[in-house]
């Protein structure tokens, strides 16, 4: 059997790390990264994002761009998978939170860095089919749930880094008492109608925080369950 028979997706997949490679060198004076680490590059790399955009669009997976997944919601764009991720620094000990799940694709590539990834999602169908793909998947890392992202997972914290893959308005409060001191939160923030910028926010030892604007983006926003911008 031929390796392109085995992974009918090998070229596709090659040819998204070369892009997410080149974008990184293109935005480093924003993002103060040459390349991403090794690690993360790995992770992309082996997680199938065929499996985790709508029937139909698999052709268009490793394409390094976004994609609708249904709902009003995307499949971010995998180099913002990959920067988002290299920022967390994640070490496999740790326990990461992600705020919006979507179609499962960021928590997967974070399940393969970390020991343990809380996700949460709002949107009920996108909630259950995650939830569904993370276990045809073998992903026994990874614990979902259908709720309200803006109020964390209290149960679990505190967590050693955040993500957020939705824009509020503002940081929610919750999120920042949930993150371990010296932990990262990695978050766009924004109006839904204007312009949205990627922060990094590390909270320190004596529980401030400091945050960095990385990088101009533009992202589903994060919603209630009325669906208004939180």
């Amino acid at each position: 059997m031929t390796a392109a028979a085995q992974d009918p997706y090998a070229a596709d997949r090659k040819r998204m790390l070369d892009e997410i490679a080149q974008n990184t060198r293109a935005t480093r004076l924003e993002t103060g990264r040459a390349a991403l680490g090794g690690r993360v590059m790995a992770a992309v790399g082996k997680v199938p994002r065929h499996r985790f955009v709508p029937a139909g669009m698999e052709r268009s997976a490793y394409h390094d761009r976004p994609l609708p997944i249904g709902s009003g919601q995307t499949i971010s764009q995998p180099f913002i998978v990959a920067l988002m991720t290299d920022f967390m620094e994640i070490k496999p000990t740790d326990k990461v939170l992600e705020i919006g799940t979507g179609s499962g694709y960021q928590a997967a590539v974070l399940a393969e860095l970390a020991a343990t990834v809380y996700t949460i999602e709002i949107v009920d169908a996108l909630g259950r089919e995650a939830a569904e793909r993370f276990r045809a998947l073998g992903y026994r890392n990874i614990f979902a749930k259908i709720g309200d992202g803006y109020q964390g997972w209290p149960e679990h914290a505190p967590f050693d880094s955040i993500m957020v893959t939705a824009a509020p308005r503002e940081v929610p409060q919750p999120l920042i008492d949930q993150l371990k001191p010296g932990g990262r939160l990695v978050i766009p923030l924004g109006a839904q109608s204007g312009a949205q910028t990627l922060y990094l926010i590390e909270k320190r030892p004596d529980g401030n925080v400091a945050r960095r604007a990385v990088l101009a983006v533009r992202f589903v926003p994060l919603t209630d369950k009325s669906g208004r911008q939180q």
